[in-house]
């Protein structure tokens, strides 16, 4: 399994170099949108502070989603699909590692890059590591629970709008424990309930959406 997990993450690797937008897209637009919402807003700090828990993570759900409807339709393209699927390996395992290597190469990345951007927002230093924390809980969950979307979607040319309706409504818990976390720490409240939260849902995702993403890939391969 292990070896498995380190060769699709060098095929991961190799995809996206070849596919450097689909590394950058979601970045520049995280960033983007942070760096723009102060000139909207004005440059007020304290306001920008009491709102950047919900901005940074309203970005990040976005972001993450934008780079999950080509997660799967390279494969679905060319065969990969299908080998999987009649694969002597589980193609939840499959699946399952094949969205964590692509969580490695778009997910982390914007997690690496929000204290940069936090601290434009006003946000002080000593909560940075606060929500570094939560959205290494949370972005896995996100990508998860997009990859089911994913999933469904991948015999669609154009369902990147279908994907984002069948996925949002599925974010918005991940959205309230990982802006709540941040806020509490703002108030001077404890954000580990909301962290723990987030921690039972990272433990739930991956136990529980590699059989739905596997359910989801086989029924697109079958249409």
């Amino acid at each position: 399994m292990t070896s498995i997990f380190f060769s699709l993450v060098q095929r991961e690797a190799r995809l996206l170099c070849r596919r450097p937008a689909e590394l950058i897209n979601p970045l520049v637009f995280f960033s983007l949108v942070l760096v723009l919402f102060p000139l909207a807003v004005g440059p007020e700090s304290r306001l920008l502070q009491s709102i950047s828990p919900g901005l940074i993570w309203v970005a990040a759900l976005l972001a993450v989603l934008l780079s999950l409807d080509a997660l799967f339709r390279s494969d679905f393209e060319d065969g990969s699909l299908e080998q999987w699927a009649v694969s002597s390996r589980a193609l939840s395992w499959l699946v399952l590692t094949k969205v964590l290597a692509h969580w490695l190469f778009s997910g982390l990345p914007l997690v690496l890059l929000s204290p940069l951007l936090a601290l434009m927002l006003g946000l002080p230093s000593e909560h940075i590591p606060v929500l570094v924390l939560s959205l290494l809980l949370g972005t896995p969950v996100l990508s998860l629970l997009g990859a089911v979307g994913a999933a469904l979607t991948v015999g669609l040319k154009r369902g990147g709008l279908l994907l984002a309706l069948l996925t949002l409504p599925l974010y918005i818990p991940v959205l309230i424990f990982g802006s709540g976390a941040l806020q509490a720490e703002l108030q001077g409240f404890s954000p580990l309930g909301y962290l723990l939260w987030l921690a039972s849902l990272t433990v739930l995702a991956v136990t529980l959406t590699p059989f739905a993403i596997a359910a989801g890939l086989r029924i697109g391969l079958s249409e």
